[in-house]
């Protein structure tokens, strides 16, 4: 029977290096357990299958203590039904779900994975207001939290507006923004999705006081896995790697019924390198720049915005790529 939701935190340590970036997890096992990284991860899951590939990464990194992961964005039961069934996939349904602010009830894309999924039935806790869960996690753990955001922001504009004391506790890490190059890596900037889609969600976030880390299309917009990258997290047996393709099929035929079966390569996955910021700024060039959002969904450098630790160009992408497919598959 699903349990009502409440939040109950254990003292954990969060190591803050450079731009907001943890540093390297300690060798010692006992020392890495007491001071993994707790987070919240706010996603609009369902929508575009990067976050499904995301959200694997996420639970199969052992540096983070991931303390709820909540939907946002339209359809929000949809969506968290989707990552119920996921965490259930990874047997960590000690992970509460949160079901964030409904703005319609369209369902989307992999809505044929869950279509027998009762959110009722998750053996965790749901909590059904996702924002105030949001917000009384943040300000029950005993440090800072890091809220990885991969999506619009609907959900964190109203934690911020209930209590915005959030910002003192918490940093953030989100892909958003689009500062030099656009979708492609085309030389010219776009209006990036998860910006344009609620911009004045994201004129709230990048506006408050924590400090913040993102990667926009400039780095994120470049990653996919192709070759023999991909054909690994395809023939791997890992539950979850299976559940990522199980999910990117059925994506890809909502898309286009005609799609060429198998697929050889994975879309772009923008919402993954958010994840890896989380945990490091490895194999990527940071810049601390000042943006502002403008009021048509730009990301622009202007020397009265906020400075943020912006993910700027790869130095080693191959390698992160590779780093991926070797967490998502588990050597399996």
């Amino acid at each position: 029977m699903r349990r009502s939701c409440s939040v109950s935190l254990v003292v954990l340590a969060l190591t803050l290096a450079g731009r907001g970036v943890p540093a390297a997890e300690p060798a010692d096992d006992k020392t890495a357990a007491a001071t993994r990284i707790p987070v919240i991860l706010d996603t609009d899951i369902g929508g575009d299958i990067d976050d499904t590939w995301a959200l694997a990464f996420l639970l199969k990194s052992p540096e983070f203590d991931v303390k709820l992961v909540v939907s946002d964005s339209g359809d929000t039961v949809y969506r968290a039904r989707i990552i119920a069934r996921m965490l259930e996939v990874a047997h960590r349904t000690d992970i509460p779900v949160g079901v964030g602010i409904r703005q319609s009830t369209d369902g989307g894309p992999q809505a044929s994975w869950v279509a027998d999924y009762d959110l009722a039935r998750y053996p965790g806790k749901v909590c059904q207001d996702g924002v105030a869960a949001i917000v009384e996690t943040i300000m029950a753990a005993p440090r800072p939290v890091t809220l990885i955001c991969i999506g619009a922001m609907p959900n964190i504009k109203a934690a911020l507006q209930r209590n915005p004391e959030i910002a003192q506790r918490a940093r953030f890490v989100g892909m958003h923004g689009s500062v030099r190059l656009g979708y492609g890596g085309k030389p010219t900037p776009d209006p990036e999705a998860n910006v344009v889609n609620d911009v004045a969600a994201a004129r709230a976030v990048f506006t408050a006081s924590w400090p913040m880390t993102i990667t926009p299309l400039d780095t994120c917009g470049l990653v996919r896995l192709t070759g023999e990258n991909y054909r690994k997290v395809a023939a791997s047996s890992d539950p979850l790697a299976r559940a990522v393709i199980e999910n990117y099929r059925i994506w890809r035929r909502a898309a286009d019924p005609k799609a060429k079966e198998p697929a050889t390569a994975s879309t772009v996955i923008f919402d993954t390198v958010a994840i890896h910021l989380a945990r490091s700024g490895e194999w990527l060039r940071m810049e601390e720049l000042p943006i502002v959002i403008s009021a048509d969904g730009f990301t622009r450098i202007d020397s009265r915005g906020k400075r943020v630790a912006c993910a700027m160009a790869w130095t080693d992408q191959a390698q992160f790529e590779r780093f991926l497919v070797e967490r998502l598959t588990g050597g399996r």
